[in-house]
C-alpha cells in the first residue's frame, strides 16, 4: 500500500492499518476537492472524552435533516422539502441540500443531536474500553500462565 506520508511511519506501529488507511482517503478526498463547504460548521472538543459537531443549519426544520452512522462514518445529510415561490428582494440565507460525512474513530458513539438556535449539535462521546486504559504490567520470571490452586486445610 502506498502511503502519502512515507514508509517510515510503519517501522514502529502494530495494527494501525485502518488509521492509515483513513488518512489516505482523507487526502484523496482533499485532492479531489470534496471538502464540503457549506453549510459551516464547527468541531468541539468538550473534555476528554465528548465533542460536538455543530452544523449552521439556518431555514431547515428537524425533519429535512438525517443523520445516520455506519462503518465509523457519520452522514448528516440536509433536504428542503418545502420550496416557496415567493419573491426574494434579498436571498441571503442559503437554504440547498447539503451532504456531510465525518470519519469516526472506533470508540466514538454518537450520542445525540438537538437543533438549538439554527444550529445542529450532533454529541459524541469517546468511549474508550478498560482494555485500551493504562495498565501497569508486571514482570515475572516465567511466560507460562501461573495457575493459582484454591487449596483448604483439611
Amino acid at each position: 500500500m502506498n502511503y502519502p506520508f512515507g514508509r517510515n511511519i510503519l517501522l514502529s506501529t502494530v495494527g494501525f492499518d485502518r488509521l492509515l488507511n483513513a488518512f489516505t482517503d482523507l487526502e484523496k478526498s482533499v485532492s479531489e476537492n470534496r471538502t464540503a463547504s457549506y453549510p459551516p460548521y464547527n468541531i468541539l472538543k468538550v473534555d476528554e472524552n465528548n465533542y460536538e459537531i455543530q452544523l449552521a443549519v439556518a431555514g431547515f426544520s428537524q425533519d429535512e435533516i438525517e443523520i445516520s452512522v455506519e462503518n465509523n462514518k457519520l452522514s448528516i445529510v440536509g433536504k428542503l422539502k418545502e420550496t416557496r415561490d415567493a419573491q426574494y428582494l434579498h436571498r441571503g440565507i442559503a437554504t440547498r441540500d447539503f451532504s456531510h460525512d465525518f470519519t469516526l474513530a472506533d470508540t466514538v458513539v454518537v450520542q445525540g443531536a438537538d437543533m438549538r438556535a439554527g444550529l445542529l449539535i450532533v454529541r459524541l462521546e469517546n468511549v474508550v474500553p478498560e482494555t485500551a486504559k493504562p495498565r501497569r504490567i508486571e514482570i515475572g520470571g516465567s511466560l507460562e500462565p501461573k495457575l493459582v490452586e484454591n487449596r483448604q486445610a483439611a
